[in-house]
C-alpha cells in the first residue's frame, strides 16, 4: 500500500514509535490486507479519538463529494466482535453515513487498545485535523504515556520546542476557557496572554469579555498587564496595613462571605465590602440589618 504522505511532521511519529504506521505497519503474520466493504450500520465510532468535534458543513461538503466519487480512501477498523471500531477514518464514515451509503471500503486490523489510540493520534496529527486543544491533548498524552521530552517529540512533529510547549500548556487554563478555545470562540493566542492570571475565576471572566467584545490577542496582553499591575497595587497596599486592621478584615470577610478592605486615612477611613449581584448585595443587607 501506498505510505500516506507525512505534512508537516518532520520525520514523523513513526521515529518515535517506529513499530506503528498509518498504513497499518506491523500487521500480524497472515492478517487480512485487502479492502473489505462492509455495512456503514456495523462500524462504531471510537471513543478514544483525540478528535471531538468535527465540523457539521465540512461532513456536508465531504459527504456531497462522496455522492458523486464515492469513498476513494478506505478507512482502518478492528473486529470487534460483531461489530467493527474506526481506527482512522472517522469523518469520511460521518460523511458517508451522511451520503446514505450502505458500506465503506475498510482495511481490518488487529491493535490492542494502546495501539489504537497511537493510530488514531498519529492520523489526526498528519492530517492537522485537530484544534489547539485536542493538538494539546495528544502531545500530552504521548509525552506521558512514551516518556519522550518535548524537544524530542517537537523535533520529530517538525514543530519548534516552545510551539508544543505553549500548546500543552494551554491545558492549564480553567476548564470553561479550555472549552471557549476548542470551539473557537477565542484563539491559543488569547489563551497563552489569559495563563498569567492565576484566579481560575479571573481568566474565565476575563475570556468572556475577549469574546464579547471581539478583543484582539495584543488588547488582551495589555488588559492581563492592567489585571496584574492593579493586584500588585493591592498587595503593596495591604502589605502597608497593620495587624489589628487586617485581623478585622479577615473577622468581616468571614461574617459576610465576600472580600472586604479596609481603606485607612490620617484622619478617617472607610470599609468596602464588595458584592457580585443583586441577590448578593440583598444578602449583605440582610446580614447588616441583624447586626443592629
Amino acid at each position: 500500500m501506498t505510505k500516506i504522505k507525512k505534512r508537516g511532521l518532520g520525520k514523523g511519529l513513526s521515529a518515535l514509535i517506529p513499530e506503528m504506521s498509518l498504513d497499518g505497519g506491523n500487521e500480524l503474520e497472515g492478517q487480512e490486507k485487502s479492502v473489505k466493504h462492509i455495512s456503514i450500520n456495523k462500524i462504531l465510532a471510537n471513543k478514544n479519538q483525540p478528535r471531538k468535534n468535527f465540523d457539521k458543513e465540512g461532513i456536508e461538503e465531504l459527504a456531497q463529494s462522496i455522492k458523486q466519487h464515492g469513498v476513494i480512501q478506505p478507512i482502518i477498523v478492528a473486529k470487534d466482535n460483531e461489530k467493527y471500531v474506526i481506527i482512522a477514518g472517522e469523518r469520511r464514515w460521518r460523511a458517508a453515513k451522511e451520503a446514505q451509503l450502505e458500506e465503506i471500503p475498510c482495511l481490518v486490523r488487529e491493535y490492542n487498545q494502546l495501539q489504537e489510540i497511537e493510530i488514531a493520534l498519529i492520523e489526526n496529527l498528519q492530517r492537522e485535523d485537530l484544534n489547539v486543544i485536542e493538538e494539546a491533548l495528544a502531545y500530552k498524552y504521548i509525552i506521558n504515556n512514551y516518556k519522550i521530552t518535548q524537544e524530542k517529540l517537537a523535533s520529530s512533529i517538525g514543530k519548534s520546542r516552545p510551539y508544543l510547549a505553549n500548546t500543552v500548556r494551554l491545558l492549564q487554563l480553567d476548564t470553561k476557557v479550555i472549552d471557549l478555545i476548542s470551539e473557537g470562540s477565542i484563539s491559543s493566542g488569547h489563551g497563552r496572554a489569559l495563563l498569567r492570571i492565576e484566579d481560575k475565576q479571573k481568566q474565565y471572566k476575563v475570556a468572556m469579555t475577549i469574546k464579547c467584545k471581539k478583543i484582539n490577542v495584543r488588547q488582551t496582553e495589555e488588559l492581563v498587564e492592567l489585571i496584574l499591575s492593579q493586584k500588585n497595587n493591592e498587595k503593596k497596599k495591604e502589605s502597608k496595613k497593620d495587624t489589628f486592621v487586617l485581623e478585622v478584615e479577615d473577622s468581616l470577610k468571614k461574617l459576610f462571605g465576600t472580600k472586604v478592605n479596609i481603606l485607612q486615612g490620617k484622619k478617617s477611613g472607610k470599609i468596602e465590602i464588595e458584592y457580585y449581584g443583586e441577590e448578593e448585595l440583598e444578602r449583605i443587607l440582610e446580614l447588616l440589618e441583624k447586626i443592629k
